[in-house]
């Protein structure tokens, strides 16, 4: 049974109601008890029974998780699954158990007045688990903060909201005065608490500037990790319920709710990140590797984000500047690095002349010698460097085969046979025109690193987790 799909295990376990003639002795009997002053034992037999029924129902949805130790919350994305699996059995359980049980009791005691039937259902409903699920997520809102955690709350909000109607109807009796505390203090607690961490991320990732940039230029976890947020924030679901929590939040300070306050958080967000990326791009030593960094990280945006709400919201035209910093970061990039090279190879003295042979060779070695040195210096510096992005980097290392290899063959064709019967011949034509290439086209490779035998989902994990512990420090010490 566990191993059966979700929608098949409702088929499965979803109580039936009692058919009429069972329903009709069952009233027989009461009146009789009713008469002779034993209604009380019936009602905690039949509380016991229906009670015993509902758990056994829910066992088979599998619920150890709901009785989890509070350490065990600590940290709200080693408990996402059971987050999710929360809400839909939270769901199933009032509209497909507590329901049952709810219509049940005004059946069975039909003649009795409406309060000795609420205390009824309310009992059932909390000795079957109603409690529980409560009490799960109150323990979620307790654990540390971090962004995961705002969207895990707002996932929780929504199952509730959604249930909310149902809540009132089931629950709403004096009676039910135990789960209509937990229910409010949980709404309080995720209300509370969605806010704090929304409105702290602005000042979070600002803190993030002090912190060092990637050492080999490429795009930093917390500028995908921020960007890929907040456009979930501004998807569908989450925008409509962040903002209803944002508004009941305001509602509770008697403050009226701007329209533009998720937008207006999220755009500063945003902004911070590219004010980071300026002050990460000054903390490198080599500033041609901040070129390679800010590369990066504008084409990054402009690619990622094209299409996008964060596209919808930010402009046509901010991500349009993102592309224009991208080619301005490449040509200079090509130019203050690699441009300087060919000069190098210059033509200059190597007019041949009869008796200059000697001469010409010693230029020509000099030259030749000069641009190994200078190529083999900014190869091995780079070879470390990362352009993440598969596009972006085919189109770096072509800029650079245009940029030097041409030259390069022109070079050797005209003066490679001066050196070319020389002893010492290898040692100044270090490289053919391929091979360069070659090594050209193989820079700026990613590395698998640690991480490189993992499935992607797995790594997605792993920088989730990396980056929510950088928000979590900082939001804790808030």
């Amino acid at each position: 049974m566990a191993n059966l799909p979700f929608v098949e295990e409702q088929a499965c376990i979803a109580p039936s109601p009692l058919p009429v003639s069972i329903i009709q002795n069952l009233q027989a009997i009461i009146e009789r008890l009713t008469a002779n002053n034993r209604l009380d034992s019936c009602k905690s037999i039949y509380v016991e029974v229906r009670s015993l029924n509902a758990r056994a129902s829910l066992q088979v949805l599998d619920l150890d998780y709901l009785e989890m130790s509070n350490s065990e919350f600590d940290y709200v994305q080693s408990i996402e699954n059971y987050i999710d699996q929360w809400g839909k059995h939270l769901e199933f359980a009032v509209k497909h158990l507590f329901e049952v049980e709810y219509n049940l009791c005004n059946e069975v005691f039909e003649t009795i007045e409406l309060d000795f039937r609420m205390c009824c259902f309310a009992k059932i409903a909390a000795q079957s688990g109603i409690l529980a699920f409560l009490r799960f997520g109150n323990n979620v809102t307790k654990s540390k903060k971090d962004p995961i955690k705002l969207l895990k709350l707002l996932d929780i909000f929504a199952v509730l909201h959604k249930l909310r109607l149902d809540f009132n109807r089931l629950f709403g009796g004096k009676a039910c005065v135990e789960i209509q505390t937990l229910t409010r203090d949980l709404v309080k607690r995720i209300v509370d608490g969605a806010c704090e961490i929304f409105l702290e991320l602005f000042a979070q990732v600002e803190l993030q500037r002090q912190t060092s940039p990637p050492s080999d230029g490429s795009v930093p976890r917390l500028v995908s990790f921020v960007t890929d947020y907040c456009n979930q924030l501004l998807g569908g679901n989450y925008r409509l319920t962040l903002t209803q929590v944002l508004v009941i939040h305001q509602s509770w300070k008697d403050e009226i709710y701007e329209e533009e306050l998720l937008t207006n958080e999220v755009r500063n967000i945003i902004n911070a990140i590219e004010l980071n990326l300026e002050a990460w791009s000054k903390a490198y030593e080599d500033t041609t590797l901040s070129y390679i960094f800010m590369m990066n990280n504008h084409w990054h945006l402009y690619k990622n984000l094209k299409g996008t709400k964060l596209e919808e919201l930010m402009g046509n035209s901010w991500l349009r500047r993102h592309e224009q910093c991208l080619e301005y970061y490449v040509a200079v990039y090509l130019r203050e690095c690699w441009g300087r090279l060919p000069a190098l190879l210059s033509q200059e003295g190597l007019v041949l002349f009869p008796g200059g042979r000697a001469s010409a060779r010693d230029l020509v070695k000099k030259r030749l010698k000069a641009f190994n040195e200078a190529f083999d210096n900014v190869y091995k510096k780079q070879s470390n460097w990362v352009v993440p992005d598969k596009s972006l980097r085919e189109k770096l290392c072509q800029l650079l085969v245009h940029t030097i290899v041409p030259v390069y063959m022109s070079h050797l064709q005209n003066y490679g046979p001066l050196v070319e019967q020389d002893g010492s011949a290898a040692k100044y034509v270090k490289h053919t025109a391929q091979s360069m290439e070659n090594m050209l086209n193989s820079l700026f490779q990613p590395r698998l690193g640690k991480f490189g035998s993992m499935k992607n989902t797995q790594l997605i994990g792993k920088i989730k987790n990396v980056v929510a512990n950088q928000f979590r420090s900082t939001l804790t010490a808030v």
